[in-house]
């Protein structure tokens, strides 16, 4: 099994950060370390870093791997603050999200997150959450997983798709991906499989959020990591597709802004300061040698933010 992956525009991510000695670094999805240890490196071990990630398998291979200067806490990032004030600490100077999927979670077949290998529904990125991907399938109703999978995956034929594994499930349980792929595969016209990505992906994509929550804390922790900040401190955000990517963009443009009064008011009565300005305008996107290199970047999109004092 390789657990060792690629970290996604890694260089782009280092220099927006621009992480400085002393700084206290918090990677809030570790995965197998490749950002975390990538600071380390370049800084000579001169940062405080945190790792958390929610997967067990990711944290002990964290364990076994990084310096002991390292703290790793098996968690999710949605709890930041109680994590950064259970250390002991108040404020901390860079935060990184790498968000989605990691490639070792997809090269394990056993969990379930990959089309391309036949294994038992799982999908849970916390192998402690109750809900699997397999009692989605066989338990929602025909609206909901249609809902779900036109929501998440953004599939014009989550329909069709819906209304075939209620048709399937009546047969017999959809227990595999193997199976599920097949039973999407027939909900799909043939015309549309020949074009575009595998026709399983964006219903892969839909029902791996829908089991981990995935775009549920993606606000509450950007804003926690705002509140976290020391003045001057940076936030990068790395997305895989546009509902994430959509998100990131929405609340950045949200806490860039500053009085939301109506123009007819003589004065400010709101108080709204901003609390952030932008790093950079517009996304970062791989280059053509990384897209070559680690073609798991094609869709990644770098977002990063600094924060401001108040009154600026």
């Amino acid at each position: 099994m390789n657990l060792e992956h690629q970290p996604v525009l890694l260089d782009e991510t280092l220099q927006l950060l621009s992480v400085q000695p002393g700084n206290i670094f918090v990677d809030c999805t570790l995965g197998r370390g490749g950002h975390t240890r990538a600071v380390l490196e370049r800084m000579g071990g001169d940062v405080k870093m945190i790792g958390i990630d929610q997967d067990s398998a990711a944290v002990e291979h964290a364990k076994a791997t990084l310096p002991a200067n390292v703290t790793v806490v098996q968690d999710n990032f949605r709890n930041l603050k109680s994590i950064v004030l259970s250390l002991g600490l108040r404020n901390v100077d860079r935060v990184l999200m790498d968000l989605g999927v990691s490639s070792p979670q997809l090269d394990e077949a056993e969990r379930g997150f990959s089309y391309q290998h036949n294994a038992p529904l799982d999908m849970r990125m916390d192998r402690r959450r109750p809900m699997t991907a397999r009692q989605l399938v066989n338990e929602l109703s025909e609206y909901e997983l249609a809902r779900i999978i036109k929501d998440y995956g953004e599939e014009r034929w989550a329909k069709r798709i819906a209304r075939f594994i209620v048709e399937q499930r009546t047969v017999a349980p959809v227990e595999t991906t193997g199976e599920l792929v097949r039973i999407i595969k027939q909900a799909i016209p043939q015309g549309a499989r020949e074009e575009g990505p595998h026709p399983a992906k964006r219903t892969f994509q839909a029902l791996r959020i829908a089991v981990n929550g995935e775009l549920d804390v993606i606000e509450p922790a950007l804003e926690a990591a705002v509140e976290l900040l020391n003045p001057g401190g940076r936030l990068a955000v790395i997305t895989f597709h546009s509902l994430e990517d959509r998100i990131v963009k929405h609340c950045f443009k949200q806490m860039e802004k500053g009085c939301v009064c109506p123009p007819r008011l003589p004065a400010c009565v709101c108080g709204k300061q901003p609390k952030i300005r932008l790093v950079n305008s517009k996304p970062v996107v791989a280059g053509a040698s990384e897209l070559v290199d680690n073609p798991r970047s094609r869709s990644a999109k770098l977002r990063v933010a600094e924060k401001i004092a108040p009154g600026f």
